[in-house]
Order: structure tokens, then sequence, then C-alpha cells
């Protein structure tokens, strides 16, 4: 190419250098300015990326967008300022990157769409699970019909002890716990897997403040925040347990935690039970299925699983993709982004009332 992608980030924390580690194997883009109300973390970011901080670091968002020469960003900020900093991109004529969750309410999702719209630029949203082996391989069973009728799904992710601290359990940052942290990504996996044109229903859900962060527990914690503020109140729940319906009829239970009191560590799958076969993913997957008149497992090979890494350079060479070719259809596209915003809010308000919540389309 005779000109590069180049790429703004807003928000330096640790996703942000994930986003840049994936961008430099990617020769089509040029690595160009960076952008965090610590001017500082800018600066030490751009150098650590081998860019000149002059110019290129800014503190202020709508500074960063103005520069002309810009095409796109990645918005790695807290929940509650990615529909900020995503408008004020788009609005200024950049395509954007929008980490999960697209916002921390679907209002917030919607203004982002309309935003798009009157740009006319790309908005892909961070579901990087959608770029995982595992998902590939389960969206294509399901095409094929080797599940037959997907009647009923499972997604969990069920930390023992896992709270990042930081803004992840300041609800006003983060606006909620590992509902919006963790379960974004299982949920809109078997979004994707049920196809786009299959929406949610309704949701009858329970959250629990049982336990906290339990920072005095001496075992570590294997993802904290960036900025992991020692005097933050932890206000987000523990657990979020919900069943969503869909307009398929499928129904699908979800489970996720950051404090809970289980036998191990991480339990995270994914299962899927349909009306000629079914489907385990952990460590592996596991296809289950009748052969013959006996039933029958088949454990696919390592090359099923989800490399957190490899789909995380698929996601941004897909956004690459997508600005340089527009007829290219998006894998993680704003409207997944509100659907999933719409899950969410219906889980958070069922927990509120104690009753199944309509999902309003």
């Amino acid at each position: 190419m005779d000109k590069k992608v180049k790429i703004g980030i807003i928000g330096c924390g640790n996703i942000a250098r994930t986003h840049l580690r994936s961008y430099s194997k990617d020769d089509r883009v040029e690595i160009y300015a960076f952008c965090d109300l610590e001017i500082d973390k800018a600066e030490e970011m751009a150098r650590e990326f081998g860019v000149d901080p002059q110019g290129r670091t800014f503190a202020d968002v709508e500074d960063m967008v103005k520069l002309e020469e810009l095409d796109a960003v990645s918005v790695c900020t807290w929940n509650n300022t990615h529909a900020l900093c995503a408008i004020a991109a788009l609005k200024a004529g950049k395509h954007v990157l929008c980490e999960k969750p697209m916002s921390v309410n679907a209002s917030l999702a919607a203004d982002m769409i309309r935003a798009q719209e009157e740009s006319g630029k790309h908005l892909q949203i961070g579901f990087v699970r959608r770029f995982g082996d595992d998902c590939k391989l389960l969206k294509e069973f399901n095409e094929n019909g080797f599940f037959g009728d997907i009647y009923y799904a499972k997604v969990k992710n069920l930390r023992r002890h896992g709270a990042p601290g930081g803004w992840f359990i300041d609800k006003k940052r983060s606006g909620g716990g590992p509902l919006i942290d963790l379960g974004v990504h299982i949920i809109d996996l078997m979004c994707f897997i049920l196809g786009e044109d299959v929406r949610p229903v309704s949701v009858y859900a329970a959250t629990f403040r049982k336990l906290g962060s339990r920072p005095e527990l001496r075992d570590s914690v294997s993802y904290v925040a960036s900025r992991a503020d020692k005097d933050v109140e932890c206000d987000i729940e523990d657990l979020a347990s919900a069943m969503i319906r869909f307009s398929n009829g499928t129904v699908l239970t979800a489970e996720v935690s950051f404090e809970l009191n289980q036998t191990v560590s991480d339990d995270t799958s994914i299962e899927i039970f349909g009306s000629k076969g079914g489907a385990r993913v952990g460590s592996k997957m596991t296809l289950c299925s009748v052969v013959e008149g006996r039933l029958a497992n088949v454990e696919l090979s390592a090359e099923s699983g989800f490399d957190f890494h490899e789909s995380f350079s698929r996601e941004t060479k897909h956004f690459i993709d997508c600005i340089l070719d527009p007829s290219i259809e998006c894998r993680a596209p704003a409207s997944a982004g509100l659907k999933m915003m719409k899950i969410i809010d219906a889980v958070y308000k069922s927990a509120e009332t104690g009753h199944e919540e309509l999902i309003r389309w």
C-alpha cells in the first residue's frame, strides 16, 4: 500500500496495549497518535511503540480527532466513556473500533449508531470471541445443520477470585460487574452462532453482591486494572445469572462471576443442545451425536479452541479490511453491540425488580 491507515489509541491502559501489539503486526497500519486523561500515560505508550510524543499525544479526545491525517481510532477507555469517545471520532470522520461493551446502556449504543450512520464511517465492536477458531467451527456446524434446531444453550465464565480492581469494580465507570465485562463475550458468541436476525425477547435474571472484591485474600488475581486504585469501593455484582429467550424459541442460560466460592479458580464453558447434535467447548471442543444407533462423542483437535492473542490479531485485521473495502460485511457490527446492550439492560432490570423483563425493538 502507498498509504497506510493511521490509527489513534484512545485510553492507554492494558487493553490498548493488546490492540497495539496486533496493529503493529499489520504492515497496512501506522500507529500514529495516543490519547489518555493522564497525558504522561499517553506519552509513555507512544514511546513504547516507537512514536514521537511531540504533537501525537493528547489528554482530550476532541483534540486528537481533529488531526486531519488520522484515519481511525481504537476506543479503549472506561466503559462509561465508550459512547462519548466513539461519537466524537465518528463526527470527526474517523473509523472506530470500540472495545466491548459497546457502552453502559442501550440508549447510548443507539446514539453511537446514529453517529455512525450520519458519518458514513465504519464502527466495529470488540467482540473478540467472534474471531476464535471455536466460534468459527460452531457457526459452521450450525449453518450445515449438525445441531438441527438449537433449542437450549448454556454459557458460563465463573471466577473464584478474579475481580480486577480499579475501575472494573466502580459501577460509575464500568456500568456493572462480571456481566458487562465477562458476560458480553460468551453471550454474544451465542448470539453470533444463532444469527443476527435472531433477537432476544425476554430475560429473567438475578444478581448478587455478597463477597465484594476480597482484596484481603492472599491469592493473586490474574488480571488487574492498569490503574488499580486502592481506595475504590466495590459496588458491582459478584455474580449474575440469567435466562434469555430468543425470537426463534431458543433459551440461553448464562452465569458469570468475579468472586464465587467454587472449587476451581476458573470455570468457563459453552454448551449447545440441538435436536440432532450438541457440543461442549471448554479447554477443548467435544461434539455429541448419534452414530449408527449409538450415542457418540467426538473430541476435536487443538485448532478448535480459543486463542486470545490470535483472535485479537484477526479482529484488528478485519477492522482494517473493512476500512479499505467497505463492501466487506463486518463480523462484529454496531447492531450486534446494541443487541448485547439491550440484553445487559434487561438482565440488570430483571434482577432489580425480580420479574421477567421484556426486550422491546
